[in-house]
């Protein structure tokens, strides 16, 4: 009798409630603090109202979701599944990864957290693997092992337009800070496996635009096995400014032609930590 498989991941992958609804994936929503006030991604926080708050000189914290609200949701699903992967965003930026693990051992094995180092569009991306997996039979625990195996196949690289909030989160410091806004500099950010770190530093949005474009070709063809379109997912992500996102698509698809790219907001949590304006390109390597 094949099992019924839940996936679960949370709002860090961009897949808002809407679209989770579409996929079959339920998505934990992750909290916020703006001055005090505890908000909830996509339930009692808009993307519009967030960048206000954030723009506005809001002081905003990311926190991870509570025990109980995790404990809630795997219990109603386990009413109707057999079993349930769940996906938190990667282990090095948030904790919440390790505390999913600590409260699934009380599960029995029927709650598999999948540790396998993925953020934003990447993660949306293991979610969707997972779904496939899980249809062809895999149960939770093989489904877990495999998304942690495939966990470096992915790269992205983010261009920031601001170094103000990297300071204000204590990312970088003051001076750091100071030398990059006075020069105009434009730092392209790089997320392999579990640290987010510097890149390189680009003098105009334009040479952002072409590091990242080389960088992840050169990702696909030495790491992933060729840049072609039946081995990579291409993404781009994006803080507040879709236009200049659909601008860096129509980009990527004369670099890359064949390729179907998914354009998604960053999730909330990674915003508040680089701000609006950011720009990042993404691949995965495609599960056979």
């Amino acid at each position: 009798m094949e099992k019924k498989i839940a996936i679960v991941t949370d709002s860090n992958s961009g897949i808002t409630q809407a679209e989770a609804k579409q996929l079959g994936i339920t998505v934990l929503p992750m909290p916020f603090m703006i001055n005090e006030e505890t908000f909830y991604e996509d339930i009692t926080l808009s993307q519009p109202e967030f960048y206000e708050k954030l723009e506005g000189g809001a002081n905003v914290v990311t926190s991870q979701p509570s025990p109980e609200s995790v404990l809630n949701l795997w219990e109603n699903l386990l009413k109707e599944y057999d079993e349930i992967v769940h996906i938190p965003m990667s282990s090095g930026l948030s904790g919440s990864c390790q505390s999913a693990i600590m409260l699934s051992e009380d599960f029995d094995g029927r709650v598999q957290v999948a540790n396998n180092q993925r953020i934003s569009v990447t993660q949306r991306q293991s979610a969707l693997d997972a779904k496939m997996l899980a249809r062809q039979g895999m149960n939770a625990r093989e489904i877990k092992e495999f998304l942690e195996k495939d966990k470096f196949n992915s790269s992205i690289y983010i261009m920031l337009d601001t170094l103000y909030y990297l300071k204000k989160g204590g990312r970088i410091t003051p001076a750091a800070a100071a030398i990059g806004t006075m020069l105009k500099l434009k730092p392209v950010l790089q997320i392999q496996g579990e640290k987010l770190d510097a890149f390189a530093k680009a003098r105009t949005a334009n040479q952002g635009k072409s590091i990242m474009i080389n960088a992840i070709r050169n990702d696909m063809e030495t790491r992933f096995g060729g840049a072609r379109a039946d081995n990579i997912w291409l993404q781009v992500a994006y803080t507040k400014n879709i236009d200049t996102a659909q601008q860096f698509v129509a980009e990527l698809e004369k670099e890359f032609p064949g390729f179907n790219i998914v354009c998604n907001p960053l999730s909330l949590s990674v915003a508040c930590h680089i701000g609006p304006g950011a720009l990042a390109v993404a691949c995965c390597k495609k599960i056979k």
